[in-house]
Formats: C-alpha cells, structure tokens, sequence
C-alpha cells in the first residue's frame, strides 16, 4: 500500500503562485511514476504534469506547460507542484497520484487539494 497526502492548496489572485506537495509513505520503493491530475467542478477529471522516478522528462498538459513545474524529493519521499501565473481557469481540486510496479494505470491516489484562483 501506498499512502498520498496533498497540502498546499488555497485561494490566490491570478497572477500568483502556488506550491503543491505530495508527501508518499508505505511502500514508496514500488511507485515507479507519479503524477497530478486536477478536477474542476461539473468537470472530468484531467491531467495536469507527471514525473518518472527513474528516468524521463516530466510530462505536462498543454494548458499548464510553461506555468508549473513538477519536482520531487526523494529524500523526502514528497513531489511538488510549483504553479506560477495562475489563472481562474486553474480552479480545481488537485489530486496527486502514483503507479507502482506492475500496475498498468496510476493505482494509488490523494485526497486532493482545492485551489481556487480569484479573478
């Protein structure tokens, strides 16, 4: 089992930043990837930047690319999500996630985090 807990989350004015993190405990040696992913209200859930923990660039959608950045510490067993020039639109809850060995899609997830950016 793999445990996901996101902090971070809030309200900001569109132009600021915000730093996502995702801490990991429990059996952390089997993510092999992890992810985060944001739903808005009366939305799907989309994707938003994924990172390996092996080896890779990470990953972003279009809409984000440019504006956040995700990192992770191994030491600390914790992946960020660095969200710069937000806009309303980023208004979601954010959810991190990871993919332990063998799974074939990301099988452990947060509880999510809400961020709202004011106009």
């Amino acid at each position: 089992q793999v445990q996901l807990e996101e902090s971070g989350g809030g309200l900001v004015q569109a132009g600021g930043s915000l730093r996502l993190s995702c801490a990991a405990s429990g059996r952390t040696y089997s993510v092999v990837h992890s992810g985060w992913f944001r739903q808005a209200p009366g939305k799907d859930r989309e994707f938003v930047a994924a990172l390996s923990w092996s080896v890779g660039s990470p990953r972003y959608a279009d809409s984000v690319k440019g504006r956040f950045t995700i990192s992770r510490d191994n030491a600390k067993n914790t992946m960020y999500l660095q969200m710069n020039s937000l806009k309303p639109e980023d208004t979601a809850v954010y959810y991190c996630a990871a993919l332990t060995r063998g799974a074939h899609d990301y099988n452990y997830w947060g509880q999510g985090t809400q961020v709202t950016v004011s106009s």
